[in-house]
């Protein structure tokens, strides 16, 4: 297995930092990992090599803005929520050109966030799509607790700490990790409203109608932040994608937990054997 670091060029002149993990031999299929909101593209490491050991090409990215020492200071990023969709847009074209190339079957693995940004890929040539703990931000569909507290954090603790550092310092305040200012705003005007990104850009719900990529969506029983309602609220946006709704439940796998993120951690691989491996198309299916 080998590494190879990508700078992805955008129309607007900013760029998109990515890196490709490349099998030894025969490629099977190529997998594109979305991050969650907040989370840095190394977090997917440990999967994106364990796959690239079992033929697939993964290609892993960073949000632009995310990571200062990607991008620089995070004060200085004027990135959006949206532009963070477009960046998971440019990182689905490259990564289909690899596939298209090789001829083998593209997956596009959505983490939360990334989950999300199916909805912009319809012209893109996704085989197949796996949405994990993949919801809507809006906070109606939430867990209790985050329905409960996050108008205080929308309206209140993230303003006031944008306005005191220029950017959201989360990983400080324990409260996600840092964000640009600009995404954290819009995000958090999503998050309050039933239409989540819809009640910003209605023109966008064209693009969601437009996806026919199969879907399995994994859910986790423990999850602390998205709810079995929230992700299935989200799937109605996907009314022309095949969904298949899976629960993960941390004892069915010999787990203590599993949680919004441990989907992705190493120690709990097994449910990358069990669960994801068997959904990810290869060559010889495509």
């Amino acid at each position: 297995m080998s590494t190879e670091d990508v700078r992805l060029p955008a129309d607007d002149g900013e760029s998109v930092a990515a890196r490709w993990f490349l099998p030894d031999g025969d490629l099977v299929g190529v997998v594109t990992i979305a991050p969650a909101m907040a989370m840095p593209m190394r977090f997917y490491r440990h999967l994106a090599a364990w796959l690239a050991e079992r033929g697939f090409a993964v290609l892993t990215f960073s949000y632009r803005g995310s990571e200062p020492e990607l991008y620089g200071p995070m004060r200085d990023s004027s990135a959006t929520a949206l532009d963070w969709y477009h960046d998971a847009e440019l990182a689905a074209g490259h990564a289909h050109a690899r596939a298209d190339a090789a001829g083998v079957p593209l997956t596009w693995v959505g983490h939360s966030f990334g989950g999300q940004s199916l909805g912009f890929l319809s012209d893109v040539g996704v085989d197949s799509c796996v949405m994990v703990a993949s919801g809507t931000g809006w906070r109606g569909k939430a867990v209790p607790m985050i329905k409960r507290w996050s108008p205080l954090l929308w309206r209140a603790i993230a303003p006031v700490a944008i306005a005191a550092v220029g950017y959201y310092p989360g990983r400080r305040l324990r409260i996600l990790d840092d964000l640009p200012a600009g995404v954290m705003r819009q995000w958090g005007r999503w998050c309050l409203h039933r239409d989540y990104l819809f009640s910003e850009h209605p023109e966008l719900r064209d693009r969601f109608v437009k996806v026919q990529t199969p879907v399995t969506a994994l859910w986790t029983a423990d999850d602390e932040l998205i709810s079995p309602e929230s992700i299935r609220y989200w799937s109605k946006e996907f009314p022309n994608a095949p969904i298949e709704f899976v629960e993960l439940r941390a004892a069915d796998h010999g787990l203590s937990r599993i949680g919004h993120s441990g989907f992705f951690r190493p120690k709990r691989a097994i449910l990358w054997e069990e669960v994801l491996l068997p959904v990810l198309p290869t060559s010889s299916a495509k």
